[in-house]
């Protein structure tokens, strides 16, 4: 049988042209939203990326986990899902296709997913450079919780041991762009329940093996505790901030400093 591409990472609608020669250089504003329902998010993220391409709002980050559920990018092939009907239904576990680019991902407890709401010609910022920041803070988040992990060429994402002979896939990626604004993003698992990615071909690709920091951080000899969700969730928005060149600026009610703290105690000690 010949090979089928994966749909691509991203998707493209028109893009504004930058009004004035200088980039813009506001913050990004990043928000913890704990466990959300995924059409809930799905639908927050289409108002803020209208709302930043109108001007309206600045750059957004948001940060959360969602309930189990599969999305399909808007070329993805449906048959990348493994589970039955009737399983999904059982376990309550919807499939929602969606208008991002890639292939079949799973979402539940345990993952981060962080949803960047970016005007990218406003900060003079192209897609590609935009998707490989994405994808180095999904590698420097694993790198502050003692596992190494990177890009693999050809294969979108975040990945352990990229150019070994047993590569592992540890983040996912795919997003959207409307307007000259990106929305839907990256998911990296913390520590999620890797049994559920048996109900899909993850990202479209047979017999790949997924990870976790947990799991990694299980089959090491290091004693390193799993960090919560929360704690990923920091670490990643103060790396994609440095790989934006942007300033990072909230983080939820209690505001960036407080968890900072915490997590760079925890990194400390660990």
């Amino acid at each position: 049988m010949d090979a089928v591409a994966p749909a691509p990472t991203f998707e493209i609608d028109s893009a504004p042209p930058v009004d004035g020669p200088e980039p813009e250089a506001g913050p990004l504003e990043a928000q913890w939203l704990g466990r959300i329902d995924y059409r809930e998010a799905w639908a927050l993220q289409k108002s803020l990326a209208a709302a930043r391409a109108d001007g309206r709002i600045g750059d957004r980050l948001l940060l959360l986990e969602h309930p189990a559920v599969l999305t399909l990018g808007r070329q993805a092939d449906a048959g990348h899902v493994l589970a039955s009907a009737d399983e999904l239904d059982r376990r309550g576990i919807e499939v929602i296709r969606v208008e991002r680019g890639g292939e079949v991902t799973y979402h539940g407890p345990g993952q981060l997913v962080a949803y960047p709401i970016l005007a990218l010609s406003r900060r003079g910022l192209l897609l590609r450079p935009f998707v490989r920041a994405l994808e180095a803070a999904m590698a420097d988040t694993c790198a502050g919780f003692g596992v190494a992990a990177g890009r693999r060429d050809g294969h979108p994402g975040c990945w352990v041991a990229p150019e070994g002979g047993a590569p592992r896939k540890i983040g996912a990626l795919g997003i959207r762009v409307e307007r000259g604004v990106s929305y839907h993003g990256i998911a990296l698992n913390v520590a999620p329940d890797l049994a559920d990615f048996e109900l899909i071909d993850p990202c479209g690709m047979s017999g790949l093996v997924s990870t976790s920091i947990a799991a990694e951080i299980a089959s090491s000899e290091t004693r390193v505790t799993t960090p919560t969700v929360e704690e990923a969730a920091l670490v990643f928005a103060r790396a994609l901030a440095t790989h934006l060149g942007a300033r990072l600026a909230g983080f939820g009610d209690a505001g960036v400093t407080g968890l900072a703290h915490h997590v760079d105690a925890w990194s400390a000690g660990r």
